[in-house]
């Protein structure tokens, strides 16, 4: 049995890896201050003798020391999450994510514990070159677009975690993750798919932004999970950036006409543009697809979730949420 502190980990993400660390018997502990994250997401593990719920910013250092002193692994998740919150508190979105980091780094450092980085596809910025590799250069907009300064706070982020790896064989890796879906996820930040579905499901419009011609590709958070768990076993991996992802690409169009079919929808797709939800400054990214070959030369683990086992869960979960 090993313990793990996951930042972050009443979040969409950090929660499934403290459900799934705790299935394989391991003492979790999670520091959250629920601005984004939801005690929704870990009540059921609230009652849990391997699992410990601290309420508190990863910004107060004293708690955060403790909890990284009595701790074998961090899992570093603790970050603004969504393109609509970043827009709106950029200030905030800017300070959680390199004082934070910073923080967790320093005292991971101070104990010599192992810390995984979550970092985000983000980084590659908009750059046409796909799929994005990890060696990629990343291709930023201005600073007056503040979509951009959530992508330059994770970059310092990993800059950080390889600069302590670097010089003080701090034992870290990093994971790009790309667009993760499934149980839990809301549509309150911006995700595409919970908005689409719930837009389906309730009969109004589905909002489709910009002409609806950009291309992701979609993961299952459980894939997400299984990936990084394994990661955590490989010596090789520290010190090392992994994309974590699906190659099932599909454009955003494509995608809500499909929500419409699988839902059974009679609501129109409607194309809205970007500036009139998130400002004339607004940059998109056009296309966003992993290349995962550096993972799967490391890892045995392959995704078993394609995009249609996604929408059908979210769907499903989205019914029981409505009580359609």
């Amino acid at each position: 049995m090993g313990s793990f502190l996951i930042t972050g980990g009443a979040g969409f993400i950090g929660s499934h890896l403290a459900d799934a660390l705790i299935d394989q018997g391991h003492q979790v502990t999670v520091i959250d201050d629920l601005s984004t994250g939801r005690i929704d997401n870990i009540r059921h593990l609230l009652r849990h003798p391997l699992f410990t719920f601290i309420h508190r910013s990863i910004l107060d250092v004293s708690v955060l020391d403790e909890a990284i002193r009595n701790t074998e692994v961090v899992l570093h998740f603790a970050a603004a999450v969504g393109v609509k919150l970043i827009v709106s508190q950029p200030v905030k979105s800017i300070e959680t994510n390199i004082r934070g980091t910073q923080y967790v780094l320093d005292l991971a450092d101070r104990y010599r514990k192992k810390v995984v980085i979550a970092s985000t596809s983000e980084v590659y910025g908009k750059s046409a070159k796909a799929p994005f590799k990890e060696e990629d250069d990343m291709l930023l907009g201005p600073t007056t677009r503040p979509r951009w300064s959530y992508a330059c706070s994770k970059a310092i982020d990993e800059f950080l975690a390889i600069s302590f790896y670097r010089e003080t064989a701090l034992p870290i890796l990093i994971v790009r993750l790309f667009n993760t879906v499934g149980p839990r996820q809301v549509s309150h930040y911006g995700m595409v798919i919970p908005r689409l579905v719930e837009q389906a499901l309730t009969g109004h419009s589905l909002t489709v932004y910009g002409d609806g011609s950009q291309v992701r590709c979609f993961i299952h958070v459980r894939d997400v999970v299984s990936y990084i768990l394994e990661l955590l076993e490989l010596p090789e991996a520290e010190g090392q950036i992994f994309n974590i992802g699906s190659d099932e690409p599909i454009t955003i169009l494509e995608l809500a006409e499909r929500i419409k079919a699988m839902t059974h929808s009679s609501s129109p797709i409607s194309l809205i543009p970007y500036q009139s939800v998130y400002g004339p400054d607004f940059e998109d990214i056009q296309v966003r697809i992993p290349d995962v070959t550096k993972l799967h030369r490391f890892v045995r683990y392959r995704r078993k979730y394609r995009l249609e086992d996604i929408l059908k869960e979210v769907i499903e979960e989205k019914r029981r949420a409505l009580s359609l």
